[in-house]
Parts: structure tokens; C-alpha cells; sequence
């Protein structure tokens, strides 16, 4: 994609993104006022952030929505009713489902704050999962915290808060862990995880702490913070707001929160990014740091900001033709065929 138009749609989106929430929430806080940043930093640096174990998803499939919508109570309650029943769709396999691998598929958005998540999840994602099953893997989605059905019901009962947002950042990892426990349960040989922004750093997050996954892929993933973006904010009292923020946000980035302070538990080999070259959110410079310090796994640099990934001729077919030898090894072993996308 010509670079100047990539740039163009991720400023576009940044600003429609920036004025939403003025609209729904007003001026943000400023850093001083922003509530309860230390006691998320307490959170992000302890032991109940992510705990070492999780149990698998009670899955419970729903009648009516032919066998393909489930849900399951979040193993990380919080204090919003809706938003601790984890919603999800499992598109099968023909056939004994349960001996092919699956590929977990994490949506981008935001960690809260009336958020109502990517337009991908909702239109994109379906045909993304049934490409999958023509190339022999299940895939699964999920709905993040505070995302679709799971948003408050009633409107401002979200706001900034740190604490709620590292809440939030573990109840989705402790959600993705609990179905990759049920899939494995069930049979699955293999457990992959495919996050986009939001889902990137997701994915991210997860393979640091949970070694049974055999492979992911982060598509222009949240690192860390980004200090740019408050430059690119048209109001200048936002883009000033914005900038005090950034104590607060460098804070956060000494913690886990920051994917560079961790390292994945699974082998190199099995983890691709994909960057975006022109990517004004989540810009190049975090995601190559990233890179090196987990070992220089794969990396595709292509020519795409943020949103423009969503009509990236091929990209689907090339990520599952890498996916494929790293999940499908009982394949390999048996014979059993597989038919990749182009």
C-alpha cells in the first residue's frame, strides 16, 4: 500500500477514535487525577496478575445458533455482571473435529472504556475461521472483556482507570488460557493463538506464561506505549492531556504490561510478528525491539499501517501456510492431507 494513504487511514481513525470518547466521556483525565494507578502497579509487578495455573473453560455451547456460538463464566470475575460471561464461537472441522488442531483468534480494540471492538471480529473474522477449516485447523474467537456483549449496560459506567485496566488485561489472558485448557481437553493436538492489535499484545502476554501453545502469530501488536500518538491529536486540549499521561504511562511500561520485560516460553521458531511499516498506532520501532529481544523469532515487514492489514491481499493464506507444519506435525506423521489457501 502506497505509504501516504496507510498514514492517512490510521491518523483518520485516530482522530474519529479521539472524539468518540469525547463525546461519550468527555475531557480525559489528566495524570493526577487519573484513579488508582498505584494500586495497578502493584497488581502488574505481583503474583496475581497471571497465576502460574488456570483451569480449563466450563464451555457450554448455545441451543439455537447452530453448534457454533459458546460461552463460559470468566475464571476472572469482576464486579461488572456482563462482562463475566466470556462469549466465543468454535467453527469445527467436518468430521472428528476434535483430532485437528485449532487457532485461537484474538480482535483488536481497547482494554475498556465503552469500547466496542473491531469491526474485523464482527465481519472479517468468519471468513477468516472458515479459510481455516478448509485448510484442516478449527478456529475459535473470542470476545475480550468489556468488548460486544460484554459492555456495561449502562452508558458511562466505564472510565480511565489503570487498575481496571490491568484487570482487565488479565482477565483476557486467564480467559485464553482457560479455552486453550478445553480444547486440549478435548483432543486438539495443537493450540495456536492469531491476535491483531489488542489480540496481538494478548497473544503476547499469554505465550509468556503458558508453554501448551505450539505457536502464535502477533499481527501489528501493542508493545508498549506510544508516546507519539498524543502529537497527532488535532485538540490541542486532548493532545495536552494526552502528554500529561505519559508519567503515568512510562510507569506501566516498567511493568509486564510492556511485552519487552517478559520472554515467551515457547521456542522461537513458532512465534511470527507481523509489522507494519507505515503503522502510526503501534509503530515499527517497538515491534523491532520486541524482535530482538525474544531472539529474532520470524518477522514480516510489509508495507501497511494499522488498519490497512484489513484488506492485505493474501495475508490470510500466507499466515496459515506457516502455521501449518508447526500444527499440523500429526499430519506429517500420517498422511493425512491438508488443502492450504493460496
Amino acid at each position: 500500500m502506497i505509504a501516504p494513504l496507510a498514514k492517512l487511514i490510521d491518523w483518520s481513525v485516530l482522530q474519529a477514535r479521539v472524539t468518540l470518547n469525547l463525546l461519550k466521556s468527555g475531557r480525559p483525565h489528566a495524570n493526577g487525577r487519573s484513579p488508582r494507578l498505584e494500586e495497578a502497579l502493584q497488581f502488574l509487578k505481583g503474583p496475581d496478575f497471571i497465576p502460574v495455573k488456570t483451569k480449563p473453560a466450563a464451555v457450554e455451547f448455545i441451543p439455537n445458533k447452530s453448534g457454533v456460538h459458546f460461552q463460559f463464566p470468566s475464571p476472572r470475575p469482576c464486579d461488572i455482571a456482563e462482562n463475566n460471561v466470556v462469549h466465543g464461537r468454535l467453527y469445527r472441522c467436518a468430521g472428528f473435529w476434535q483430532e485437528c488442531p485449532t487457532i485461537i483468534l484474538l480482535h483488536g480494540g481497547r482494554i475498556i472504556q465503552d469500547h466496542h471492538g473491531s469491526m474485523g471480529y464482527r465481519f472479517g473474522y468468519p471468513s477468516i475461521a472458515r479459510r481455516c477449516n478448509r485448510a484442516g485447523f478449527n478456529a475459535a474467537t473470542l470476545e475480550a472483556p468489556y468488548h460486544f456483549q460484554r459492555q456495561p449496560r449502562h452508558s458511562g459506567a466505564m472510565g480511565p482507570d489503570y487498575l481496571r485496566s490491568a484487570e482487565a488485561a488479565a482477565q483476557a489472558i486467564a480467559e485464553i488460557r482457560a479455552l486453550t485448557g478445553w480444547l486440549l481437553g478435548e483432543g486438539c493436538p495443537a493450540v495456536a493463538l492469531w491476535g491483531v492489535s489488542m489480540g496481538g499484545w494478548h497473544a503476547g502476554l499469554t505465550v509468556c506464561r503458558d508453554a501448551r501453545l505450539t505457536a502464535i502469530v502477533m499481527t501489528v501488536p501493542a508493545v508498549c506505549s506510544n508516546p507519539s500518538i498524543s502529537e497527532r491529536i488535532l485538540w490541542r486540549s486532548v493532545r495536552e492531556t494526552w502528554r500529561e499521561q505519559r508519567v503515568a504511562e512510562e510507569k506501566l511500561d516498567m511493568t509486564p504490561f510492556n511485552l519487552t520485560r517478559s520472554r515467551p516460553v515457547i521456542a522461537k521458531g513458532n512465534i511470527l510478528l507481523i509489522e507494519g511499516i507505515h503503522d502510526l498506532l503501534h509503530p515499527r520501532e517497538s515491534i523491532e525491539e520486541l524482535w530482538q529481544l525474544w531472539g529474532q523469532p520470524a518477522i514480516w515487514r510489509l508495507p501497511h499501517g494499522h488498519h490497512s492489514f484489513m484488506v492485505a491481499p493474501g495475508l490470510t493464506g500466507r499466515v496459515l501456510r506457516w502455521l501449518a507444519p508447526r500444527l499440523d506435525k500429526l499430519a506429517l506423521r500420517t498422511g493425512r492431507t491438508i488443502s492450504l489457501p493460496n
